[in-house]
């Protein structure tokens, strides 16, 4: 099926090292306090060396929701990470100026109340180098296991990569691809947290696994 996979909220290294070594493509570490999944700056460095360790080719992302000038020098690419996760109320002009600041790539996660939200998608060309469409919720800016119907997604053609969050597992990764194929979508990947875990930050490798499997099809 060809879509790429990325585990998010990683809290420990030893998990994080065995995560890379399923053969994901990506891991993401939380970067918001309030999270359940959040990781203080203090011990980001070595869960990024462990995951290096283990397959440098694993991408390193660094979500954050609406980050402050006060934060960029724990934004930059010394630090670990090897792009932003921008999951907030960032504006496009935001996105490009971090973008610029920190020379890092930036994605920028769209939370999808309707399918009204997806012509957000446009605003964002140029500043950014991939969207990830993630469910609405109020509670929390991602991470909360929701479904986005597949059906609000038919009319959707970025012309920029996309990655697809959401309640995401290895019980439905490959019915969700097949279901995008049918439409004529295809994501540059899926994203998955809640659904191959133990608790919050606690994972599952055995069913990040199964969902490897699933996705590699």
């Amino acid at each position: 099926m060809g879509a790429h996979l990325k585990i998010c909220g990683l809290t420990q290294p030893c998990q994080a090292a065995a995560v890379a070594g399923l053969g994901v493509n990506a891991i993401g570490v939380i970067a918001v306090e309030r999270s359940a999944r959040f990781l203080p700056v203090a011990q980001r460095a070595a869960l990024w060396q462990a995951v290096a360790a283990a397959d440098p080719t694993v991408l390193r992302v660094l979500v954050l929701v609406n980050p402050t000038d006060a934060q960029l020098n724990e934004l930059e690419g010394c630090c670990g990470h090897q792009l932003l996760q921008l999951h907030g109320e960032e504006s496009p002009e935001r996105c490009r100026q971090l973008r610029q600041e920190l020379a890092l790539p930036v994605w920028k996660a769209l939370r999808v109340r309707g399918p009204e939200d997806l012509e957000q998608a446009n605003r964002y060309r140029g500043c950014v180098d991939a969207l990830l469409l993630d469910a609405w919720s109020a509670a929390q800016h991602g991470g909360t296991g929701e479904r986005l119907p597949l059906q609000w997604l038919q009319r959707f053609s970025p012309d920029i990569p996309w990655w697809l969050a959401g309640g995401i597992g290895p019980d439905n990764a490959a019915s969700v691809l097949e279901a995008l194929a049918v439409a004529g979508l295809q994501p540059t990947g899926l994203d998955a947290s809640s659904s191959v875990e133990y608790a919050p930050g606690d994972k599952d490798l055995a069913a990040v696994a199964r969902l490897v499997a699933a996705v590699r099809g």
